[in-house]
């Protein structure tokens, strides 16, 4: 192989990590958590094996999240997690520095831009891009953006929604939330803790949602034991929880989804929006896989809704897809 320079893609998200190499697709894919030492502010663990010590670890390991809300909160630990998965991949060696192309939510600042492009450039790259978020997950969707149409896409990834609208390569009209999966968890904590008086941790929150929750009433109607801490009585206890009472649980975070969605086609040129009322919106990200999502878009928009078929994957591929295509990158 001699020395090529790699070319890598990177999704830093706030739930998961994907890494893409040019020539092998995506060869990392691991939930952004890192587990450290406090003392000597060593990486224990990274990526999945990290996430099972989340809520779980003795005083002196720490397992941080260092993305909160698509936003890195802890620049550190960041890096180190960066670090970490970089080593894996053993790009040094063999390879000159690596190119990386990083991916972020569209409205972050230019601050947070230039930590992100900093943290990448100390964790060994030799020139960086930064990309948003929904251009590139439009493109891994299969959408062909270059062309003078209007594309839509809704991203709802851990901890930011992103909502645009593409033309020429380029976003037109976005807007970007704070309110996706980790605010679905969050309001099934509350909802539990309010009604039930029971104390539930994120990892069973996550999991109520993704086995039996809801964006649409009467979409699924199963039943899911819970175990958690009882308020009243101390005790660890369990309970049954049903769809309906998720779906009620996450009504008003997902009603802001479809407003963002909402101001979004507001302000779209009037040509474009008669492109998306045709070609509809294309749902990425892990909110996707939400149970009756697209149902609950398709009747509060009266617009055509699909899930994208990798959804999960989308902003890793379409970093794939740029890479080839780097000469129309910013």
């Amino acid at each position: 192989m001699g020395l090529f320079t790699k070319e890598i893609g990177i999704d830093l998200g706030t739930a998961n990590l994907l890494i893409y190499v040019k020539g092998q697709g995506i060869v990392i894919d691991e939930p952004s958590v890192v587990a450290i030492d406090a003392d000597t502010k060593k990486c224990l663990a990274a990526g999945q094996e990290a996430k099972d010590m989340l809520g779980r670890t003795p005083g002196r390991v720490l397992a941080i999240r260092p993305l909160k809300d698509g936003v890195i909160a802890d620049f550190e630990v960041t890096e180190i997690m960066l670090n970490f998965f970089l080593k894996k991949l053993q790009l040094k060696g063999m390879f000159q520095r690596p190119t990386i192309l990083i991916c972020c939510p569209s409205n972050i600042t230019s601050v947070e831009r230039n930590a992100i492009r900093d943290c990448a450039y100390r964790a060994g790259a030799k020139k960086v891009y930064i990309e948003e978020e929904p251009k590139v997950a439009a493109v891994g969707a299969g959408l062909d953006i270059s062309k003078p149409s209007g594309n839509m896409v809704l991203d709802i990834g851990g901890g930011t929604t992103d909502v645009a609208v593409l033309s020429l390569g380029e976003i037109v009209t976005s807007t970007s939330l704070k309110i996706a999966g980790d605010t679905l968890d969050r309001d099934i904590i509350k909802y539990v803790k309010d009604e039930k008086k029971l104390l539930i941790g994120d990892r069973t929150a996550e999991e109520l949602k993704k086995n039996i929750g809801t964006a649409w009433k009467g979409f699924k109607t199963e039943t899911m034991e819970v175990s958690g801490r009882d308020l009243v009585t101390g005790l660890p206890t369990s309970i049954l929880m049903t769809s309906e009472e998720l779906e009620l649980a996450m009504r008003d975070s997902l009603q802001s989804v479809v407003s963002a969605c909402r101001t979004v086609l507001e302000k779209t040129p009037p040509e474009l929006a008669s492109d998306i009322v045709t070609r509809g919106i294309v749902l990425t990200g892990g909110g996707a896989l939400l149970n009756g999502i697209d149902e609950l878009l398709r009747n509060e928009l009266h617009i055509p809704v699909y899930v994208a078929e990798n959804a999960l994957k989308c902003v890793a591929e379409g970093t794939g897809i740029l890479l080839e295509n780097l000469h129309i990158v910013g």
